[in-house]
């Protein structure tokens, strides 16, 4: 099909995520993507854009990493799917071993076996991991003798995903004040990324915990990186606190690592920064590689023995394609690409670039301020405006007549890329995005 036959029926009949339609259908004119190779997009015409967000953060190994292009064609060719349901196979079986071997604080000899992320539970997208977690400590402590404990610790500018769970500790107000009536209750405190410092946000946290020590289920964080509300950096040492915090009263601690883990931060989870094991762990995006849509909730060996027992005790969930063969085949090579390429030794070299690159922007350019930079995360603002403000975008009209696809987070200018892009391709990326703000800035 020709381009203009393509966005003419794009534009009659597809609802496109997180996007004005209105205007959209009345003057967007969309990159049509035909292929992808590497950390490259290419259009119908030919033309060429380097991915700086790696799609939405899934392509961590970049697009049409050649092994896992060949894993999903083998594991096609035997068996692409079966129900978990009373139904095991090896893809998924041996995936679990391999998560929990590599799960923070699987090498610590000081933690108890309750203390270790000894289980894994398969979904399909980061969404309903973090679902998944919400329902397990929901249920666990209303089957293990403290049914009160129904409200979540969550933080502002928090986002945990699209499922009305999910959305209910969520913090990015544009994204669920809409569906407030929808919403289950829990408490909002400051990120510990605003003004103030991590110990404000804490002292609220602590607060919390001890006005209502037999209420909260748990307290859910994205570990180090706050992604869609603008990739809100903060210290490892927040963290640190809040983990013996919800350790004095004996609650939980969720990590949402579905936009953080493996390898986004420099660390192979961005809890291992803070040297922290939480009891729930939330996975998806760079585990499938950009391939399957395909996710995993790790939990502690106590939670999965809450369970245990009568068959009302049982965890009633579960998605017909959870722990699909394709996915768990893919995600099983994803780790090995890792450790084959040391993907993370590739992000430790590199990061340093990034932080300078984004430090030396600010301090050239006028009117961006708050550079900030963790592992291969890299971002800047053009002001306050936030998530609804426009100059970002202007940003990206001028990144894309460069060959670079950036989609901002309102006035937030960042790069996620692929963690193994080639030094060749970052400096392309680095250079053009550092021309495309020069321009802005000088209009």
């Amino acid at each position: 099909m020709e381009r203009a036959d393509i966005v003419k029926l794009d534009k009659r009949h597809v609802w496109h995520p997180y996007t004005a339609m209105e205007a959209y259908i009345a003057g967007t004119h969309p990159l049509v993507i035909a292929r992808s190779e590497g950390p490259y997009l290419f259009d119908v015409d030919g033309r060429r854009y380097l991915d700086a967000n790696g799609s939405w953060w899934v392509s961590t190994l970049g697009h049409r990493h050649p092994r896992l292009v060949r894993t999903l064609v083998e594991q096609a060719g035997r068996l692409p799917h079966v129900s978990l349901a009373g139904i095991t196979h090896e893809p998924a079986a041996a995936l679990a071993a391999e998560l929990v071997a590599i799960a923070p604080g699987a090498q610590r000899a000081d933690l108890s076996s309750g203390e270790r992320l000894s289980r894994v539970f398969y979904s399909d997208n980061g969404s309903t991991a973090v679902e998944v977690a919400i329902k397990m400590a929901a249920q666990y402590w209303a089957q293990n003798g403290q049914p009160k404990r129904t409200r979540f610790i969550t933080l502002t500018g928090a986002f945990h995903g699209e499922t009305l769970g999910s959305t209910s500790v969520g913090g990015v107000r544009e994204f669920r004040d809409i569906f407030g009536p929808l919403l289950f209750d829990v408490v909002h405190v400051p990120s510990p990324a605003e003004e103030g410092g991590w110990e404000r946000a804490f002292d609220q946290v602590q607060a919390a915990l001890r006005e209502h020590p037999a209420d909260i289920a748990g307290v859910i964080v994205e570990p180090i990186i706050q992604g869609a509300s603008g990739m809100q950096m903060y210290s490892p040492d927040f963290l640190r606190a809040v983990r013996e915090a919800t350790r004095r009263v004996d609650t939980f601690l969720i990590a949402d690592e579905v936009f953080t883990g493996l390898g986004r931060t420099g660390a192979r989870f961005a809890v291992d920064l803070a040297g922290v094991v939480p009891d729930l762990l939330c996975l998806a995006k760079a585990l499938s590689g950009g391939l399957m849509p395909f996710a995993v909730t790790l939990a502690s060996e106590r939670i999965f023995s809450g369970f245990l027992g009568a068959s009302s005790r049982a965890l009633y969930y579960g998605h017909s394609y959870c722990g699909n063969p394709l996915g768990a085949a893919i995600a099983r090579e994803v780790l090995a690409v890792y450790r084959d390429e040391d993907v993370l030794g590739q992000v430790a070299r590199k990061a340093p670039k990034v932080k300078a690159a984004f430090e030396r922007m600010a301090a050239t350019i006028p009117g961006l301020v708050r550079p900030r930079a963790v592992g291969m995360v890299g971002a800047v603002d053009l002001g306050g405006g936030g998530y609804l403000a426009s100059g970002g975008w202007r940003v990206y009209e001028a990144a894309r007549k460069r060959g670079l696809y950036l989609r901002p987070l309102g006035d937030t200018v960042y790069i996620a890329p692929a963690l193994n892009i080639p030094d060749t391709a970052l400096d392309e990326l680095l250079g053009g995005m550092e021309e495309s703000l020069r321009e802005v800035a000088g209009s």
